[in-house]
């Protein structure tokens, strides 16, 4: 699947934009508005890329942090360490431990596409960003005739951008 995203300044573009779309025999069915007055980023399955990230980093915390701790101790254990002379031996191990699990819980951070989420990543949050400041998408959905017709037939209207995505980026 193909999708073309073209972004529009206005409702009476986006609409401009449908019509001419439709007159040149490009389905209705595969033209979508977005925007207020018609189907909102959710409902169109743009994916929020920060709710996605926070979802698979707590997913890998789950596994992560555990294994932190048990490799933590373990690795203690197995070294006999005496990093912390105040703690003692089971207080070294613990200690061992714990660094284990913050380990852990780092690398649920990178390995869960924290790092997306703090630098950001994908085009669905700019886009997302664009119809919060009421700016309008049309996006089309097909094949890569259908896009080549859809570009050829809106870039006469001078969209603020237009993109095309084949399945697999990031933006559905």
């Amino acid at each position: 699947m193909n999708y073309l995203v073209t972004v529009l300044s206005d409702r009476m573009q986006a609409e401009t934009a449908y019509v001419a779309l439709e007159k040149e025999g490009i389905p209705t069915t595969q033209i979508t508005i977005l925007g207020k007055g018609y189907k909102s980023a959710d409902e169109f399955g743009l994916i929020d890329p920060n709710e996605s990230a926070i979802k698979q980093v707590k997913l890998m915390a789950t596994w992560l942090i555990p294994f932190g701790f048990v490799a933590g101790f373990s690795f203690s254990l197995i070294t006999g360490l005496e990093t912390f002379a105040w703690a003692g031996e089971v207080g070294n191990h613990l200690i061992g431990a714990l660094l284990g699990a913050i380990s852990g819980g780092l690398g649920s951070i990178v390995a869960g596409g924290g790092v997306g989420l703090i630098v950001g990543g994908g085009d669905a949050l700019p886009y997302r960003n664009r119809l919060n400041a009421g700016k309008y998408l049309v996006v089309v959905t097909g094949s890569e005739t259908l896009m080549r017709k859809a570009t050829r037939i809106l870039r006469p209207l001078e969209p603020e951008n237009i993109q095309g995505y084949t399945v697999g980026d990031n933006l559905v």
